[in-house]
């Protein structure tokens, strides 16, 4: 946790090398939480309620399922050592998932770590049309509720420029990053409980 409260975050070469390393961007992908953007027809997705939205139900099926490799990603940075970690931070209460279930099936999600007001989020995948965008549209109503100040994207790629994430220089992610450390760590998850959808 010292790593995230001064700008660092861990990565691996593959999912098959076992070691890890520290990475600190020059350029921050981070999404304002006050000028997160969701599309029309999102929204009208989202209204018509395709999937059951829960929190930290299932978080190591999520961290497997961002792991895996897919048409679409046909590598991934997520080996043994970071899902044993993050799976130790889950107990502690600092790492959490979002999930989107179809009866009985885990069909989208993402997991992230909580720290003072901050929010990190890792990886997230889609099993389905959307699931993971409508995660993260409900990740940060949930960060919203709770007085999270910072989302922090590690990059930016042009599915969450959608949203609104941009990249900050090194020395702006500092300051919030700073801000972000100076609050209590917030309330993120509680029992699974949705937030309201404005």
């Amino acid at each position: 946790m010292r790593a995230y409260s001064i700008g660092l975050f861990p990565m691996a070469e593959s999912a098959d090398d076992p070691e890890i390393f520290w990475v600190e961007p020059e350029l921050r992908g981070i999404i304002p939480l006050d000028t997160f953007h969701v599309s029309k027809s999102l929204a009208k997705k989202i209204r018509q309620n395709p999937f059951h939205i829960r929190f930290d139900t299932d978080f190591e099926a999520v961290i497997a399922a961002c792991a895996e490799e897919t048409s679409n990603r046909p590598s991934t940075w997520i080996n043994d050592t970071i899902r044993s970690l993050y799976a130790t931070l889950h107990h502690l209460g600092h790492a959490h998932s979002v999930e989107a279930w179809d009866g009985d099936r885990l069909v989208g999600g993402l997991y992230g770590v909580s720290l003072g007001s901050a929010f990190f989020g890792e990886s997230m995948f889609s099993r389905r049309t959307d699931a993971s965008k409508i995660c993260l549209v409900y990740l940060v109503q949930r960060l919203r509720e709770r007085g999270f100040t910072l989302l922090d994207t590690q990059f930016t790629t042009e599915h969450l420029k959608t949203f609104g994430a941009i990249d900050v220089p090194k020395d702006a992610y500092s300051t919030m990053l700073e801000k972000a450390m100076e609050s209590p760590n917030l309330s993120f998850s509680d029992g699974g409980n949705l937030p309201e959808m404005n």
